[in-house]
């Protein structure tokens, strides 16, 4: 019997023991995981961590990481994952500089970002920075009248003559332009496929499928000179609206990039994206992905390409809509208002993406120089932290949790799925700052939380972004669906909604039975000049269907808060300037 008892330990503690495998930006860390994978599959190790020695890991795919590879840990020291490709060869043209961009693993690339010397460079726009004496999007043109019937949106034609050949079509450099357009709470972008002058307006008709979205789905809309408020826009994409130093322009079918440099500005380093997504974990309902440990690791240089290829249309927080439409006579909803349209949604890729997981952990990690969104828990989710992790420079949402509804159900009906394995629950992200995140989709937010459960968001830091703060929830709807029992404690918010209103640091939706938000701060919300409705912001927002929810103790400037079509057992006590001062200087990141 001894003599068994000592062959089990044996073998238990061979099979526990922890192994190392260090890299270095020369070697494969694909082939580094897989070879963690067959340590663990052959009882060599029972736990493997990877160390990435410092520099830039390029990849030319996602790493994937299975179920196969729970209880992996991989750390690094000033380590970089990059799904960009550096361009080289810059030669001088004029004021520009001129460089070919080589094809990216056998083919040729797009792309939407470029970033020089470590910053990201300005994609080639109408807006003169030089005579902006503030902010360069004060000068946006507005629009003039919105055709939904006939899908055309007149502008002032001075406004688009820059890409207006003499035959009153598009200059060839002009085929690939786009105009962003600011729409209450969010900002489409809209692929231009002509332009028709008429007097001193111009007709802009666009290509689909954003054009019938665009002119179909009724929120949000454009404002028009009749509301007093008339929707700004701004072009971009063009090689005639390349005039400002720090601005470039890429044509796709020369594949050279054109730059044209500050004064003095030399270039040492020029990175474009090639990739979408770095690093997805994937699992099963069945088979879910456990027990991952990322450890202070950048993840760095991402695109996403679907504005260039079908356009961007969103109808909150950056989920794009995939079919829209208003509703005449409008749907009788028990127990909510009637609903006067409908909406079906996709989300935007991220730079790292998990589906079906347990416990997957980042810590001391930065998100940076992002074309897409940062971190997304997608779906079925259990668990998973994120602490004392930096986002910033991201194109749109920062950290991302839960569905925002299944592609198949319109984005009104109530989510309540039958496998509850579905839900994203129990994510707690801590001690973490976002900060010039949202900096090209600008209806996008810092922490966005969709039909989730038991997540934590405590303590975090965010600061200069373009619209709202914290989101949490979905669905625009008070019946009983899957969250519950969420927490948002002691953030500490401010210089928010810098471009868009109908905002809050702290915005909710739907029914959370046990939700809780406490003791956060929430202050300095910018003034832009050229949003829809300039009194439509907030500190507090609960919004519609928002039902079960506390709001105590949290520090505000003022009572400025909207409680929109509300449902029932909202909580509101003890939030405004009164709050405790101990609460207003606790809130944030904490040393």
């Amino acid at each position: 019997m001894r003599q068994v008892f000592l062959l089990v330990s044996t073998l238990f503690c061979l099979l526990t023991q922890a192994a190392d495998i260090r890299i270095t930006p020369d070697s494969s860390l694909t082939d580094a995981v897989r070879k963690a994978r067959e340590m663990r599959r052959l009882g060599k190790a029972g736990e493997v961590t990877i160390h990435l020695s410092a520099g830039v890991y390029r990849l030319y795919e996602p790493l994937r990481l299975r179920p196969e590879d729970s209880g992996l840990s991989i750390i690094g020291q000033n380590a970089v994952i990059s799904g960009g490709m550096k361009i080289t060869g810059w030669k001088k043209q004029g004021k520009l500089l001129v460089a070919d961009v080589p094809d990216f693993n056998g083919r040729p690339v797009d792309f939407r970002q470029l970033w020089v010397n470590g910053q990201k460079a300005v994609r080639a726009r109408d807006i003169d920075v030089s005579n902006s004496g503030g902010d360069p999007f004060e000068q946006m043109n507005r629009i003039r009248t919105y055709d939904k019937k006939n899908h055309i949106l007149w502008v002032p034609k001075k406004a688009v003559e820059k890409l207006m050949a003499n035959s009153h079509q598009l200059k060839a450099n002009c085929q690939y332009a786009e105009m962003v357009l600011h729409e209450m709470w969010c900002t489409s972008n809209l692929r231009i496929k002509s332009i028709t002058p008429d007097g001193d307006s111009a007709a802009v008709r666009f290509h689909n499928p954003e054009a019938k979205l665009q002119f179909e789905h009724p929120w949000p809309s454009p404002m028009t000179p009749n509301t007093g408020h008339p929707s700004p826009f701004y072009l971009t994409n063009a090689i005639e609206l390349l005039d400002e130093p720090g601005e470039w322009y890429y044509d796709i079918r020369t594949h050279k990039v054109y730059y044209m440099p500050n004064k003095g500005e030399v270039i040492n380093e020029a990175i474009v994206p090639v990739l979408e997504t770095l690093v997805e974990c994937i699992g099963s309902a069945e088979h879910p992905v456990r027990n991952i440990n990322i450890k202070g690791i950048t993840f760095s240089h991402t695109t996403w390409m679907r504005p260039s290829e079908k356009g961007h249309v969103p109808l909150q927080a950056g989920m794009y809509l995939t079919e829209a439409y208003k509703l005449r006579p409008q749907i009788d909803r028990p127990n909510n208002h009637k609903l006067d349209n409908q909406g079906w949604l996709g989300r935007a890729d991220a730079a790292v993406e998990l589906r079906h997981t347990e416990n997957i952990h980042f810590d001391g990690c930065r998100f940076e120089h992002l074309g897409g969104t940062g971190l997304d828990y997608v779906e079925g989710c259990r668990g998973g932290t994120v602490t004392n992790t930096t986002f910033t420079d991201i194109a749109m949402n920062g950290y991302v949790s839960g569905s925002f509804s299944p592609e198949g159900l319109e984005t009104h009906l109530p989510y309540q799925p039958t496998d509850f394995r579905e839900v994203c629950t129990g994510q707690q992200i801590t001690n973490c700052e976002f900060y010039n995140v949202t900096n090209e989709d600008w209806g996008c937010v810092a922490i966005c939380a969709g039909y989730v459960s038991g997540i934590n968001i405590e303590h975090n830091t965010i600061h200069d972004v373009s619209y709202t703060g914290i989101s949490l929830g979905w669905g625009w709807n008070r019946d009983l669906v899957c969250m519950k029992d969420n927490r948002v404690h002691a953030n500490l918010i401010y210089n928010y909604a810098q471009h868009m209103y109908d905002c809050a640091g702290i915005y909710t939706l739907g029914n959370q039975p046990g939700t809780v938000i406490s003791e956060n701060v929430v202050r300095d919300i910018a003034k832009p000049s050229y949003v829809h409705d300039p009194n439509h912001w907030f500190y507090l927002y609960t919004d519609e269907g928002s039902s079960n929810i506390t709001l105590k103790d949290n520090w505000t400037p003022e009572e400025k808060f909207l409680k929109n079509a509300n449902g029932p057992g909202n909580i509101w006590e003890n939030n405004g300037p009164q709050v405790n001062e101990n609460i207003k200087h606790h809130a944030g990141i904490t040393k």
